[in-house]
């Protein structure tokens, strides 16, 4: 893992947000890229230029930040970008070969009982960058036991797993494999390839409504500091997938971060 970036918004949290991904990106020694997405919006007849404006005040906001965290020997690039959200993330990710995006469960300071916001909602939801989800006000530290939890082990898509390898080998991580049948279940995806084998300690089965309640039943019993999940379009965020917004009602382990790998197949 050589490159991270961390989307910073305008939430209490984000100081202690960026604090936490600049220790991770030092445990890989990663360069760790802090960047802004700024939108133009001008009204009919308005004859004020305000793009550079928009980039000063936001490289301002940027470096502020970093200057109350310890950068430690970090090498943190700080970018500001103009352009829609979504669009504009995977540009830059594909240009910088970004292997992670770090990202704040709530950008903006919104209502409390909101765990994912509309903008990180966004991004988890819409995007197939591999996303690392930390709660607010979580410290840094060594992750020991991850839970990957999957309807269907099928690999198609080369590389998919590459994050949780590189989070295992780089802290000699505890891997253990929930595997949920849901009514959608089809014949062969339990079948556990070579790749995802090598990395899993212990599987556990359970049949539930969907890969979400599965992992509700099951996560303390494995009491991960990590919990990794699959994107897919009617996936681990099903019940949620029609909205950006996740409240916390619906997602209880609001407490650990969470690895969200991009689609298996």
């Amino acid at each position: 893992m050589k490159s991270i970036l961390v989307p910073v918004g305008s939430s209490k949290n984000a100081q202690s947000h960026l604090q936490y991904a600049v220790d991770f990106a030092q445990a890989f020694g990663a360069k760790l890229y802090v960047i802004q997405v700024y939108n133009v919006y001008t009204k009919s007849g308005t004859m004020i230029k305000i793009d550079h404006i928009l980039e000063r005040e936001s490289l301002e906001f940027l470096n502020s930040h970093i200057a109350k965290v310890d950068t430690k020997n970090v090498e943190v690039v700080v970018k500001t970008f103009k352009g829609k959200l979504v669009d504009t993330l995977e540009l830059v990710c594909k240009t910088l070969d970004i292997d992670l995006i770090i990202l704040e469960p709530r950008t903006n300071s919104i209502k409390d009982e909101v765990y994912l916001g509309k903008t990180s909602g966004k991004i988890v939801k819409q995007t197939n960058i591999p996303a690392l989800i930390v709660p607010e006000g979580y410290k840094y530290r060594p992750i020991v036991y991850i839970l990957i939890a999957l309807k269907s082990a099928i690999i198609k898509k080369e590389g998919v797993l590459v994050p949780l390898k590189s989070i295992k080998n780089q802290y000699k991580s505890i891997v253990n494999l929930l595997l949920v049948k849901t009514p959608y279940y089809n014949e062969g995806d339990f079948d556990v390839n070579t790749e995802l084998s090598s990395l899993i300690t212990k599987t556990t089965y359970s049949e539930n409504a969907t890969t979400f309640q599965g992992v509700l039943e099951h996560y303390k019993d494995n009491d991960p500091e990590l919990l990794c999940v699959v994107r897919r379009k009617r996936g681990f965020f099903t019940k949620l997938w029609e909205k950006n917004a996740v409240l916390k009602k619906d997602f209880h382990s609001s407490t650990l971060p969470v690895l969200v790998l991009s689609g298996l197949k």
